[in-house]
């Protein structure tokens, strides 16, 4: 049976960064700052941001001194991140699939997957993903999953989200499949007198469930918090899985 497709260039694109750009920036220099305390970064630290979009975090912790590699299915993203990188005197970037990752073993300190760039794929191909992040890790490295907290989010779940920007809209019809764990979303974009409809899924993930994933993919101990680092909550507003890679592994 084949699995979901997720086509990116539906989802990632001119829209997404015309609705979502604006918040997005208001709070990245926080959550830079967030990522950097919850995986004790340093100056010279080798980072791998995957799924690094346009480069919002991936430029804001070169400048603060990590050596941050960022990697990309969307060129379109890329040219953004590129652009923003020139301003602020850095580079980075790289398109690919973080499916097979294109360097060897023992590169990165540190993995970052943020705002929810896990889960794209089939079950197997998301798994593939975490393999990869634990290959190209040193030992003693950690692997960083920000996304949703299902715990949290179910109970208020919205059938449909409206963003409002200068008269153009970006609506988002969504159903949680539990028999699957995936969320189910229609987008409409009304923008310049164009509409365009699509649909995409995720996959999501109560805390134990990701731990699992994350273990069976060689990790050697999973932390899960808040923003602040406390112990993950049902009442926690996004969830972060801090995987440690033990410093004998060998692969």
């Amino acid at each position: 049976m084949t699995g979901p497709v997720f086509e990116f260039s539906e989802v990632f694109n001119e829209d997404y960064l015309y609705f979502y750009g604006p918040q997005l920036e208001a709070v990245s220099d926080a959550q830079a700052e967030t990522i950097w305390r919850l995986l004790d970064l340093e100056p010279g630290m080798e980072v791998l941001d995957l799924a690094c979009g346009h480069g919002r975090i991936a430029n804001r912790l070169t400048q603060r001194g990590a050596r941050v590699t960022g990697l990309d299915a969307r060129p379109l993203f890329l040219e953004h991140a590129h652009r923003d990188a020139a301003e602020r005197g850095v580079e980075v970037y790289v398109c690919g699939d973080m499916r097979s990752l294109p360097w060897p073993e023992h590169r990165f300190e540190r993995v970052i997957s943020w705002f929810t760039s896990f889960g794209y794929f089939d079950d197997i191909d998301n798994q593939k993903v975490l393999s990869e992040a634990h290959r190209v890790l040193r030992p003693g490295g950690r692997l960083l999953i920000e996304n949703n907290n299902l715990a949290e989010l179910l109970p208020r779940w919205l059938p449909a989200v409206v963003v409002e920007r200068d008269g153009d809209f970006m609506i988002d019809r969504s159903t949680f499949e539990p028999a699957t764990g995936r969320a189910v979303t229609e987008r409409t974009c009304v923008r310049d007198g164009q509409v365009r409809r699509f649909t995409y899924s995720v996959r999501m993930f109560i805390a134990v469930e990701l731990k699992g994933w994350l273990l069976a993919a060689g990790f050697d101990s999973v932390d899960q918090v808040d923003y602040e680092g406390a112990a993950l909550a049902a009442g926690s507003g996004r969830m972060v899985s801090v995987a440690h890679k033990a410093f004998g592994a060998d692969k």
